[in-house]
C-alpha cells in the first residue's frame, strides 16, 4: 500500500508499520475502527458491570440525568 512501510529485524520479520500522515489522514474512519477492535480485544476480559449499575453510578455522580 503507498504511504505505508514495515520495519523488519535482523531476520528479516515485520515488527512495526510506519504511515506516512498523507496516508493516515485518508484512512482515518478505518484506522479508528481498528484501534476501537484493539482495545476492545484487551479487555475483554475484564470484569463486567451490568449496564443499569452502570446507568445508576452516572446518575449518582450527576453525569447523567
Amino acid at each position: 500500500m503507498k504511504g505505508v512501510s514495515y520495519l523488519t529485524d535482523q531476520n528479516n520479520q515485520k515488527k512495526a508499520v510506519v504511515i506516512e500522515m498523507s496516508t493516515l489522514e485518508k484512512y482515518t474512519n478505518e484506522l479508528e475502527d481498528l484501534l476501537d477492535g484493539i482495545i476492545a480485544e484487551s479487555r475483554k476480559n475484564d470484569e463486567k458491570v451490568p449496564l443499569n449499575k452502570v446507568i445508576s453510578n452516572l446518575k449518582k455522580s450527576g453525569k447523567l440525568k
